[in-house]
């Protein structure tokens, strides 16, 4: 096991792929990344972890799942993770890809937005955003499945710690990021597409607030990899980047400047420090102090599962109905 080592949240800057055909070129580049990264930071820093941003591959530009399937969606594992497997195993690295828009046989006219953990022994683990930043996002969710069977919240656990992830949206829901933490999860991956105003800039400067706050009531590391696309490439918002890493205090270790374009920021994970502070720490320590059997909230339903195909006019109805649930006031 590795005590120590060094992190890199890695932003990119592609315009939105039309076509599969578009993907191979957006891997070139983040296999170059990767490369320069582990290698050009060797006499300084061991980089053992990288992680790049939620739609570096595709990002869901139609407005309906079937266009989705038709024009950009994948199988997983593919051509493109096993470039990445190749370079993990030669470089001795563990790779949290962008996302790809991934289809499944398995749940026919579904598509996923999909990131995997990559190591130097393979695909390690892959997660399906539980939170698609609706109503624009109009990829399925687990939570959309019925009798869906396969690990929601995968941690891995590997030389580096355990390692979990969870996209963008997904972060401003604490439960989801409290699942991995309930599992063991050391260091916690977002990759990202958050774009302004909810950026890296005050006064609404979410990405920055959520990212600290979830390592801090976890005692987590936090590796936080955002888009940093240009406007024109990702129409019709702003991408701030502000890819960053935070410490299980919530100490922002390294952050790339607000702004869009390619930028890497590295710091250190000292999980030797972590695990000393878990055990030793009486006070503060959420997970440890949590009253669950109080906590009922959950029970009552909100948003359904999607049924039929997904189009953002049949999400917005979702939503609608959601906001009508009465809430019982006596539930806490």
């Amino acid at each position: 096991m590795v005590d120590a080592f060094y992190a890199a949240a890695c932003q990119v800057d592609f315009p939105a792929a039309q076509s599969r055909a578009e993907i191979s070129s957006r891997v070139d580049r983040m296999c170059d990344m990767i490369e320069q990264t582990v290698t050009g930071y060797e006499p300084f820093f061991d980089v053992r972890l990288l992680a790049f941003p939620e739609f570096a591959h595709a990002a869901p530009c139609y407005e309906t799942a079937r266009e989705l399937l038709d024009k950009l969606a994948v199988h997983l594992p593919n051509e493109h993770t096993a470039r990445y497997e190749a370079l993990a195993k030669r470089l001795g690295c563990y790779i949290q890809t962008g996302s790809f828009l991934e289809k499944d046989d398995a749940y026919p006219g579904h598509v996923f937005n999909t990131t995997v953990l990559i190591g130097p022994t393979g695909i390690l683990s892959r997660y399906r955003k539980v939170n698609p930043w609706i109503p624009w996002e109009v990829h399925s969710s687990p939570h959309d499945i019925e009798g869906y069977n396969e690990p929601v919240f995968p941690v891995a656990d590997t030389e580096i710690g355990k390692i979990g992830v969870a996209t963008c949206y997904d972060w401003l829901f604490p439960e989801t990021i409290r699942a991995l933490a309930f599992q063991g999860a050391e260091v916690l991956i977002r990759i990202s597409a958050y774009m302004d105003p909810w950026g890296a800039t005050a006064p609404m400067d979410w990405w920055t607030l959520i990212n600290r706050t979830r390592a801090l009531e976890n005692m987590s590391y936090v590796v936080a990899a955002n888009q940093g696309a240009q406007m024109k490439h990702y129409p019709p918002f702003s991408w701030p980047g502000g890819s960053m890493v935070v410490d299980y205090d919530g100490r922002i270790l390294a952050q790339a400047d607000p702004g869009p374009g390619e930028k890497v920021v590295v710091a250190p994970i000292d999980l030797g420090a972590l695990r000393r502070e878990r055990t030793r720490r009486l006070g503060h320590d959420t997970i440890a102090h949590t009253r669950s059997d109080l906590y009922r909230y959950l029970d009552d339903e909100r948003l359904a599962p999607a049924s039929g195909n997904i189009d953002i006019a049949s999400l917005k109805a979702r939503i609608r109905r959601a906001k009508s649930v009465n809430r019982d006031p006596g539930k806490p």
